[in-house]
Protein backbone atom coordinates (compact mmCIF):
# COMPACT_ATOMS: atom_id res chain seq x y z
CA UNK A 1 0.00 0.00 0.00
CA UNK A 2 1.51 3.26 -1.19
CA UNK A 3 2.11 6.23 1.22
CA UNK A 4 -0.77 9.04 0.48
CA UNK A 5 0.67 12.56 -0.71
CA UNK A 6 -1.49 14.14 2.29
CA UNK A 7 0.40 12.11 4.89
CA UNK A 8 1.75 14.23 8.01
CA UNK A 9 5.94 13.85 8.74
CA UNK A 10 4.67 11.61 11.64
CA UNK A 11 3.16 9.52 8.96
CA UNK A 12 5.92 9.20 6.71
CA UNK A 13 8.30 8.83 9.53
CA UNK A 14 6.59 5.61 10.55
CA UNK A 15 5.97 4.26 7.13
CA UNK A 16 9.41 4.54 6.30
CA UNK A 17 10.80 3.26 9.79
CA UNK A 18 8.76 0.65 10.05
CA UNK A 19 9.67 -1.09 6.46
CA UNK A 20 13.15 -0.14 7.65
CA UNK A 21 12.77 -2.41 10.83
CA UNK A 22 11.18 -5.06 9.14
CA UNK A 23 13.41 -5.01 6.42
CA UNK A 24 16.77 -5.38 9.08
CA UNK A 25 14.93 -8.41 10.97
CA UNK A 26 14.25 -10.30 7.19
CA UNK A 27 18.18 -9.71 6.89
CA UNK A 28 18.87 -10.92 10.26
CA UNK A 29 16.85 -14.02 9.92
CA UNK A 30 17.87 -14.95 6.40
CA UNK A 31 21.49 -14.03 6.01
CA UNK A 32 22.52 -17.15 8.35
CA UNK A 33 20.10 -19.70 6.00
CA UNK A 34 21.98 -17.90 2.98
CA UNK A 35 25.55 -18.17 4.33
CA UNK A 36 25.22 -21.71 4.31
CA UNK A 37 24.29 -22.06 0.82
CA UNK A 38 27.71 -21.33 -0.59
CA UNK A 39 29.80 -22.97 1.98
CA UNK A 40 28.76 -26.18 1.21
CA UNK A 41 30.18 -25.47 -1.92
CA UNK A 42 33.40 -25.44 -0.38
CA UNK A 43 36.49 -27.55 -1.87
CA UNK A 44 37.92 -27.36 1.54
CA UNK A 45 37.03 -29.20 5.02
CA UNK A 46 36.21 -26.13 6.44
CA UNK A 47 33.17 -23.70 7.87
CA UNK A 48 34.54 -21.02 6.59
CA UNK A 49 34.91 -18.88 3.50
CA UNK A 50 38.34 -19.67 1.93
CA UNK A 51 40.22 -17.19 0.04
CA UNK A 52 39.53 -18.33 -3.68
CA UNK A 53 36.01 -18.58 -2.59
CA UNK A 54 36.10 -14.98 -2.07
CA UNK A 55 37.83 -14.16 -4.78
CA UNK A 56 35.20 -16.38 -7.13
CA UNK A 57 38.01 -18.44 -8.23
CA UNK A 58 36.80 -21.86 -9.98
CA UNK A 59 38.89 -24.07 -7.69
CA UNK A 60 37.69 -22.98 -4.52
CA UNK A 61 34.46 -24.56 -5.25
CA UNK A 62 33.67 -28.40 -5.26
CA UNK A 63 30.93 -30.64 -5.37
CA UNK A 64 32.93 -33.38 -3.25
CA UNK A 65 30.69 -32.43 0.03
CA UNK A 66 27.33 -33.08 -1.85
CA UNK A 67 29.33 -36.92 -3.09
CA UNK A 68 30.03 -37.53 -0.01
CA UNK A 69 26.43 -37.59 1.27
CA UNK A 70 25.35 -39.45 -1.60
CA UNK A 71 27.73 -41.96 -1.31
CA UNK A 72 28.12 -42.32 2.22
CA UNK A 73 26.15 -45.36 3.75
CA UNK A 74 25.23 -43.16 7.17
CA UNK A 75 24.01 -40.26 5.70
CA UNK A 76 22.07 -42.77 3.14
CA UNK A 77 20.71 -44.80 5.80
CA UNK A 78 19.75 -41.77 7.67
CA UNK A 79 17.80 -40.67 4.89
CA UNK A 80 16.04 -44.07 4.59
CA UNK A 81 15.28 -43.99 8.01
CA UNK A 82 13.73 -40.69 7.65
CA UNK A 83 11.68 -41.44 4.67
CA UNK A 84 10.63 -44.61 6.20
CA UNK A 85 9.48 -42.63 9.74
CA UNK A 86 8.18 -39.25 7.89
CA UNK A 87 5.50 -40.23 5.68
CA UNK A 88 4.10 -42.37 8.26
CA UNK A 89 4.02 -40.11 10.62
CA UNK A 90 2.51 -37.52 8.32
CA UNK A 91 -0.46 -40.40 7.64
CA UNK A 92 -1.11 -40.29 11.21
CA UNK A 93 -0.81 -37.31 11.59
CA UNK A 94 -3.49 -36.19 9.01
CA UNK A 95 -5.67 -38.89 9.84
CA UNK A 96 -6.38 -38.01 13.77
CA UNK A 97 -5.74 -34.47 12.89
CA UNK A 98 -8.26 -34.01 10.48
CA UNK A 99 -10.96 -36.07 11.68
CA UNK A 100 -10.29 -33.84 15.20
CA UNK A 101 -10.83 -30.77 13.76
CA UNK A 102 -13.77 -31.23 12.17
CA UNK A 103 -15.27 -32.83 15.19
CA UNK A 104 -13.88 -29.52 17.17
CA UNK A 105 -15.96 -27.45 14.63
CA UNK A 106 -19.11 -28.94 15.22
CA UNK A 107 -21.09 -26.05 17.64
CA UNK A 108 -22.24 -28.49 20.12
CA UNK A 109 -18.92 -30.35 21.16
CA UNK A 110 -19.08 -29.33 24.80
CA UNK A 111 -15.50 -28.02 26.11
CA UNK A 112 -14.70 -27.12 22.65
CA UNK A 113 -11.80 -24.50 24.01
CA UNK A 114 -10.25 -26.62 26.73
CA UNK A 115 -9.92 -29.89 23.95
CA UNK A 116 -7.91 -27.49 21.36
CA UNK A 117 -5.92 -26.33 23.83
CA UNK A 118 -4.49 -29.48 24.87
CA UNK A 119 -4.53 -31.14 21.68
CA UNK A 120 -2.24 -27.73 20.45
CA UNK A 121 -0.39 -28.12 23.29
CA UNK A 122 2.83 -29.82 21.93
CA UNK A 123 3.52 -26.88 19.83
CA UNK A 124 3.34 -24.74 23.00
CA UNK A 125 5.57 -26.84 25.48
CA UNK A 126 9.37 -26.86 25.42
CA UNK A 127 10.03 -29.81 22.93
CA UNK A 128 12.31 -30.93 25.82
CA UNK A 129 9.27 -32.01 28.12
CA UNK A 130 7.87 -33.53 25.62
CA UNK A 131 10.61 -35.68 24.40
CA UNK A 132 11.25 -36.64 28.27
CA UNK A 133 7.39 -37.45 29.03
CA UNK A 134 6.94 -39.55 25.70
CA UNK A 135 10.40 -41.26 26.55
CA UNK A 136 9.01 -42.46 30.25
CA UNK A 137 5.62 -43.05 29.07
CA UNK A 138 7.35 -45.24 25.81
CA UNK A 139 9.66 -46.90 28.38
CA UNK A 140 6.67 -48.08 30.17
CA UNK A 141 4.55 -49.37 27.28
CA UNK A 142 7.37 -51.02 25.28
CA UNK A 143 7.71 -48.68 22.72
CA UNK A 144 10.81 -46.60 23.53
CA UNK A 145 13.50 -47.26 20.90
CA UNK A 146 11.05 -48.54 18.47
CA UNK A 147 10.01 -47.61 15.12
CA UNK A 148 6.20 -47.51 16.04
CA UNK A 149 7.58 -45.69 18.72
CA UNK A 150 8.78 -43.07 16.73
CA UNK A 151 6.15 -42.78 14.71
CA UNK A 152 3.67 -42.18 17.35
CA UNK A 153 5.98 -39.38 19.13
CA UNK A 154 6.32 -37.41 15.72
CA UNK A 155 2.72 -38.06 14.59
CA UNK A 156 1.76 -36.21 17.66
CA UNK A 157 4.39 -33.57 17.40
CA UNK A 158 2.17 -32.98 13.63
CA UNK A 159 -1.02 -33.38 15.25
CA UNK A 160 -1.32 -29.94 16.23
CA UNK A 161 -0.16 -28.49 12.34
CA UNK A 162 -3.15 -30.14 10.59
CA UNK A 163 -5.70 -29.14 13.46
CA UNK A 164 -4.59 -25.45 13.16
CA UNK A 165 -4.76 -25.72 9.04
CA UNK A 166 -7.95 -27.60 8.67
CA UNK A 167 -9.83 -25.67 11.44
CA UNK A 168 -9.29 -22.49 9.52
CA UNK A 169 -10.15 -23.97 6.20
CA UNK A 170 -13.76 -25.31 8.21
CA UNK A 171 -14.13 -21.65 8.92
CA UNK A 172 -15.75 -20.44 5.57
CA UNK A 173 -17.54 -23.82 5.18
CA UNK A 174 -21.07 -23.84 4.51
CA UNK A 175 -22.43 -26.48 6.56
CA UNK A 176 -25.75 -26.71 4.72
CA UNK A 177 -23.83 -28.65 1.87
CA UNK A 178 -23.89 -31.48 3.96
CA UNK A 179 -27.34 -31.16 5.13
CA UNK A 180 -28.36 -31.19 1.38
CA UNK A 181 -25.77 -34.21 0.84
CA UNK A 182 -28.23 -35.83 4.02
CA UNK A 183 -31.42 -34.96 2.29
CA UNK A 184 -30.20 -36.73 -0.72
CA UNK A 185 -29.93 -39.56 1.27
CA UNK A 186 -26.17 -39.99 0.99
CA UNK A 187 -24.48 -41.25 4.15
CA UNK A 188 -22.00 -39.57 6.51
CA UNK A 189 -18.78 -41.45 5.15
CA UNK A 190 -20.21 -41.05 1.73
CA UNK A 191 -20.89 -36.68 2.58
CA UNK A 192 -17.59 -36.70 4.16
CA UNK A 193 -15.37 -37.91 1.08
CA UNK A 194 -17.89 -36.66 -1.72
CA UNK A 195 -18.49 -33.07 -0.46
CA UNK A 196 -16.44 -31.80 2.62
CA UNK A 197 -12.79 -33.28 2.02
CA UNK A 198 -12.81 -32.00 -1.58
CA UNK A 199 -13.14 -28.63 0.25
CA UNK A 200 -11.10 -29.05 3.06
CA UNK A 201 -8.15 -30.79 1.06
CA UNK A 202 -6.23 -27.83 1.02
CA UNK A 203 -5.84 -27.18 4.50
CA UNK A 204 -5.63 -31.07 5.18
CA UNK A 205 -2.57 -31.28 2.62
CA UNK A 206 -1.22 -27.91 4.38
CA UNK A 207 -1.51 -30.02 7.35
CA UNK A 208 0.68 -32.78 5.84
CA UNK A 209 3.58 -30.57 4.47
CA UNK A 210 3.97 -28.99 8.24
CA UNK A 211 3.36 -32.70 9.38
CA UNK A 212 5.98 -34.26 6.94
CA UNK A 213 8.44 -30.84 7.51
CA UNK A 214 7.82 -31.30 11.50
CA UNK A 215 9.06 -35.23 11.42
CA UNK A 216 11.58 -35.23 8.62
CA UNK A 217 13.22 -32.16 10.42
CA UNK A 218 13.29 -32.73 14.33
CA UNK A 219 16.34 -34.39 16.16
CA UNK A 220 15.54 -33.88 20.09
CA UNK A 221 12.38 -36.16 20.50
CA UNK A 222 14.29 -39.38 18.49
CA UNK A 223 17.30 -38.69 20.64
CA UNK A 224 14.80 -39.95 23.42
CA UNK A 225 12.75 -42.15 22.06
CA UNK A 226 14.69 -43.47 19.17
CA UNK A 227 17.49 -45.92 18.63
CA UNK A 228 20.32 -46.64 16.79
CA UNK A 229 18.05 -48.33 14.15
CA UNK A 230 16.01 -45.19 14.17
CA UNK A 231 18.83 -42.52 12.97
CA UNK A 232 17.15 -39.84 11.15
CA UNK A 233 18.90 -37.20 8.99
CA UNK A 234 18.54 -34.58 11.45
CA UNK A 235 20.29 -36.79 13.97
CA UNK A 236 23.20 -37.72 11.76
CA UNK A 237 23.48 -34.24 11.37
CA UNK A 238 23.62 -34.08 15.10
CA UNK A 239 26.40 -36.76 15.62
CA UNK A 240 28.28 -34.96 12.74
CA UNK A 241 28.37 -31.89 14.76
CA UNK A 242 29.24 -32.91 18.12
CA UNK A 243 31.66 -36.12 16.61
CA UNK A 244 32.88 -35.55 13.88
CA UNK A 245 32.58 -31.73 12.05
CA UNK A 246 32.13 -33.04 8.80
CA UNK A 247 31.46 -30.64 6.29
CA UNK A 248 29.04 -32.24 4.45
CA UNK A 249 26.35 -31.14 6.64
CA UNK A 250 26.59 -27.74 4.81
CA UNK A 251 25.43 -30.07 1.86
CA UNK A 252 22.83 -31.82 3.79
CA UNK A 253 21.54 -28.47 5.11
CA UNK A 254 21.09 -26.81 1.48
CA UNK A 255 19.35 -30.11 0.50
CA UNK A 256 16.94 -29.36 3.34
CA UNK A 257 16.35 -25.20 2.80
CA UNK A 258 15.72 -26.67 -0.99
CA UNK A 259 13.35 -28.91 -0.28
CA UNK A 260 11.83 -26.56 2.78
CA UNK A 261 11.49 -23.90 -0.06
CA UNK A 262 9.51 -26.30 -2.13
CA UNK A 263 7.33 -27.33 0.54
CA UNK A 264 6.09 -24.05 1.44
CA UNK A 265 5.73 -23.48 -2.18
CA UNK A 266 3.17 -25.41 -2.81
CA UNK A 267 1.49 -24.61 0.62
CA UNK A 268 1.30 -20.97 -0.65
CA UNK A 269 -0.47 -22.36 -3.61
CA UNK A 270 -2.80 -24.24 -1.95
CA UNK A 271 -3.73 -21.74 0.27
CA UNK A 272 -4.29 -19.65 -3.00
CA UNK A 273 -6.71 -22.25 -4.06
CA UNK A 274 -8.36 -22.52 -1.35
CA UNK A 275 -9.10 -18.75 -0.89
CA UNK A 276 -10.31 -19.27 -4.57
CA UNK A 277 -12.92 -22.17 -3.75
CA UNK A 278 -14.11 -20.18 -0.89
CA UNK A 279 -14.65 -16.79 -2.82
CA UNK A 280 -12.54 -14.97 -0.81
CA UNK A 281 -9.86 -14.32 -3.95
CA UNK A 282 -10.60 -13.65 -7.59
CA UNK A 283 -10.08 -16.62 -9.86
Amino acid sequence: MALPSYASPLQRAWYYGFRTICTLIFIFLIVPILVILPLSFNAEDFFTFTPEMLRFDPAGYSLKHYRDFFSNSDWQNAVMNSLRIAPMATFLSVSFGTLAAIGLSQPHVPFRRAIMAILISPMIVPLIISAAGMYFFYSRIGLQGTYWGVVMAHAALGIPFVIITVTATLVGFDNSLTRAAANMGAGPVRTFFRIQMPLILPGVISGGLFAFITSFDEVVVVLFVGSAGQKTLPWQMFTGLREQISPTILAVATILIAISIALLTVVELLRRRSERLRGMSPG
